[in-house]
């Protein structure tokens, strides 16, 4: 009788202990997506899902969708819900630019439905910060194109087209037409603010979140140096400061948002490389921003490093602490978890995706793992159970 009360508490204990252990590993794991490009000699399909864990990536990534050149995604911030541009030439209205999915078990994505986005090559994706539209920018002549999300989040009818017009024409050879390179809100998604690498500006929009609707704002742009050709655009979490990468001439802008008159200005401008590198060819692709806000991290293709920045937003300053080998060439795309625990990126020439771990203190980064294959990542979101 001892016995078996001694036998049954054991094995209670036992399963107690391994429901505990998976709970700990299940919250260790973060689902991360990967976009790649489908075309010329890449054997990658479209989107791929990764799990990370305390060692680095778990497993190879896994296809869960296929759509030609998936080069962008962007994750809803409350739902399952995923959106995929296609980066495709094509810009009639029976083209494919944008696809929405419902996200599930492991990862496995459901299309939604598409939609044209009426321009050619759709390289970036947005979702407002209140889950009610989904923003997309096309570089092939430049416009922007804004779409309402539908209660059972698939796109609705686009709300506002809006075609860019001019250009710098400082550098000849990307700059002799507007190239609209990326979309995103405030922290309402009242305005939106799209970098346009060919007009050398970052032109500011008033938005309708509800009905995907937007009209210039009255700061309709911002100038930035002539010939740096402004790719993405990142808020700091505080929406009291901001950031753009200059691809063309390996820089990073600090800009100062004013929340009340809606307006920005520019601050600062820094290289990402060190003076040594300029003549080894470079180009930046993506910046984002720490969850905690102490740091900024911009990708250098050429250099093929991670530029790691402190930021000080009370100031208005930042300063670059150094840079990281990607472990690859050609770094595209990065994304951050949510706890700010790690940055994963894809070097689109080499085929890898490489996982970093960040220190909390120095955002310094530090390899962790071995790279897992890919050809052509491009862009890593990660999605967050609510």
């Amino acid at each position: 009788m001892k016995f078996s009360v001694i036998t049954a508490f054991l094995a209670i204990a036992a399963t107690s202990l391994f429901q505990s252990a998976l709970a700990q590993n299940a919250a260790e794991q973060a689902t991360g997506f990967v976009g790649t490009y489908t075309n010329g000699s890449s054997k990658s399909r479209g989107i791929y899902a990764i799990s990370l864990g305390a060692s680095g990536l778990s497993a190879p990534p896994r296809l869960v969708a296929e759509l030609e050149n998936a080069s962008f995604v962007a994750i809803h911030p409350t739902r399952p819900l995923l959106y995929a541009v296609s980066e495709i030439g094509a810009s009639d209205t029976k083209s494919v630019g944008l696809v929405a999915y419902s996200i599930g078990d492991g990862g496995k994505l459901a299309k939604l439905n598409q939609r044209s986005t009426l321009g050619g090559a759709a390289c970036h994706v947005t979702v407002d910060p209140t889950g009610r539209c989904v923003g997309v920018a096309n570089y092939t002549g430049g416009s922007c194109i804004l779409f309402p999300i539908l209660e059972d989040g698939s796109l609705g009818k686009a709300g506002s087209f809006i075609q860019h017009t001019g250009n710098s024409g400082v550098n000849v050879g990307r700059q002799e037409a507007p190239h609209a390179h990326s979309i995103n809100f405030n922290q309402d998604g009242t305005q939106a603010f799209v970098a346009d690498l060919g007009k050398d500006q970052i032109l500011l929009y008033d938005v309708d979140p509800s009905k995907g609707t937007m009209k210039p704002s009255k700061q309709a742009f911002l100038d930035l140096p002539p010939g740096g050709g402004p790719r993405h655009f990142c808020f700091h979490p505080g929406f009291e400061i901001a950031f753009s990468n200059l691809e063309l001439t390996s820089q990073v802008a600090l800009l100062r948002y004013d929340q009340q008159k809606r307006t920005l200005k520019l601050v600062k401008v820094l290289d990402t490389i060190p003076p040594q590198a300029r003549k080894t060819g470079n180009s930046t692709a993506e910046c984002l921003v720490h969850p905690s806000g102490k740091f900024l991290f911009v990708s250098n293709r050429g250099h093929n490093s991670i530029a790691v920045f402190a930021v000080d937003a009370k100031s208005g300053s930042f300063q670059l602490m150094g840079n990281t080998p990607s472990v690859g060439e050609i770094p595209r795309g990065f994304g951050l978890t949510d706890d700010g625990r790690w940055l994963v990126l894809g070097n689109q020439k080499t085929g890898n995706v490489v996982t970093m771990s960040i220190d909390q203190e120095t955002g310094k980064l530090t390899q962790v793992g071995k790279p897992v294959s890919l050809d052509a990542a491009v862009n890593v979101r990660f999605y967050s159970r609510q």
